[in-house]
């Protein structure tokens, strides 16, 4: 099978993206997502993403994991925004679903403003806090991120959560507003270069324990920068936002 695919980065964050309205791409098929995401056999990205018809939103986007897992992406949900604009699906706003829920987004000049789901889920712990922002997050402080083992620290403390785990971002306070955040991502199994949930889960925990009280984040990732904008009232966090850059790379074909 022949297979058009565009490639998409959000500050880093990078994803086959894939126009499957017609749906011909073989979901249940792990082995061909694993080989789409490797990045010495296949396209190289940590994730696929499908555009699919809905028939209550504009599109529905489904997410996978480098080794097929679903969940939802926050950067990948800003990929998908941009490429439903390409393909002529919007203009600039739209209406999603997706496996977290419905979302809301506008794109302007290639930067997408992208609603993420109400944040009640918050346990704060002895040297941490978990929130799930559309899926699962530990966010935890650390001194000289530049030299953190986040490999490995990150691996360690992923698998320390149930089934199905936990992303892991490491957090240094650069001022009372910005905040600076390195992520292992599970089901990528590896840092990668931004995490659109991970930086909201960061801007709420770090709200959420007063180490800031601004309800609009800067956070710099190793792939750019994102800001995360957010209403709180009792411990209820409402209008998420992630905003950031969605950029085309390429567009390609391969067989699979």
């Amino acid at each position: 099978m022949n297979l058009d695919f565009y490639k998409y980065q959000g500050t880093g964050n990078d994803f086959v993206m894939v126009d499957n309205r017609t749906k011909k791409f073989p979901k249940e098929n792990v082995a061909i997502i694993s080989k789409l995401c490797d990045r010495n056999f296949g396209v190289g990205a940590d994730g696929v993403i499908l555009i699919e018809n809905d028939a209550d939103y504009d599109f529905k986007m489904i997410y996978f994991n480098a080794d097929g897992s679903q969940t939802f992406c926050g950067n990948g949900g800003r990929c998908a925004v941009a490429f439903a604009k390409h393909l002529n699906i919007i203009d600039s706003k739209t209406h999603f679903i997706a496996f977290d829920g419905d979302h809301f987004a506008d794109i302007e000049s290639g930067i997408v403003s992208l609603k993420m789901i109400d944040v009640n889920e918050i346990k704060i712990q002895e040297n941490s806090v978990f929130a799930y922002t559309g899926t699962q997050h530990h966010v935890e402080m650390v001194v000289n991120l530049d030299n953190f083992p986040v490999f490995e620290k990150g691996k360690e403390i992923r698998y320390s959560y149930s089934d199905p785990g936990s992303n892991v971002n490491f957090v240094e306070q650069i001022n009372n507003t910005t905040f600076r955040v390195r992520t292992y991502e599970k089901g990528v199994e590896n840092e990668t270069l931004a995490c659109g949930t991970g930086v909201t889960a960061v801007a709420i925990a770090m709200h959420i324990t007063k180490k800031t009280n601004s309800n609009l984040i800067n956070l710099p990732v190793e792939g750019g920068n994102l800001n995360v904008s957010f209403t709180e009232k009792n411990g209820t966090y409402t209008n998420v936002f992630l905003k950031g850059p969605a950029t085309f790379v390429f567009k390609g074909n391969i067989t699979i």
